[in-house]
């Protein structure tokens, strides 16, 4: 992010700071359906330390939150297994908007406007750093994993497979 960039105010960022986590801000050009390649390669970071935050349902239409590796995806009967529930499934794109506050390509766990409960995939409690997106497309934050654990109450699965 050049100098004369300045991060965005965001409901999410409002989050962290109210929660006193320090984060680094980074803007990229976002590109509509680039995904975390994009960001990935426009920060110049390991797509794997690109954190993905993806809004899904269960049986009842309840919504969650899970956070999954920039090149991976959710094994949805592994995650069913784990959190327990019958089967989970990725909201629409309009009712990931409505539960979060947030557009697709914008969306943070931090900040939404309903609470949800967050599950991580384990192995991102590992990295040293994360990059996550800050509540606004082509905007991420680089955070310490270990707050996902005590600021979101995020609760560890193993529900990673390769893209």
């Amino acid at each position: 992010m050049s100098k004369t960039e300045h991060a965005p105010e965001t409901p999410a960022t409002k989050f962290l700071k109210a929660n006193k986590v320090a984060f680094t801000p980074h803007l990229y050009a976002y590109e509509e359906h680039g995904g975390t390649r994009v960001s990935a390669r426009e920060l110049g970071v390991d797509e794997h330390c690109v954190v993905k935050t993806l809004i899904f349902e269960d049986e009842n239409a309840k919504p969650l939150i899970v956070l999954m590796h920039g090149d991976c995806k959710v094994s949805t009967k592994e995650l069913a297994r784990q959190i327990p529930c019958k089967k989970v499934e990725p909201c629409k794109p309009e009712v990931a908007n409505r539960h979060t506050g947030f557009l697709v390509g914008g969306t943070s766990p931090f900040g939404t406007k309903k609470a949800m409960p967050v599950f991580v995939e384990r192995s991102i409690l590992e990295l040293p750093l994360i990059y996550i997106n800050g509540g606004k497309r082509g905007f991420l934050v680089g955070i310490d994993p270990a707050i996902l654990a005590s600021v979101l109450k995020a609760k560890a699965v193993d529900a990673a497979l390769p893209n």
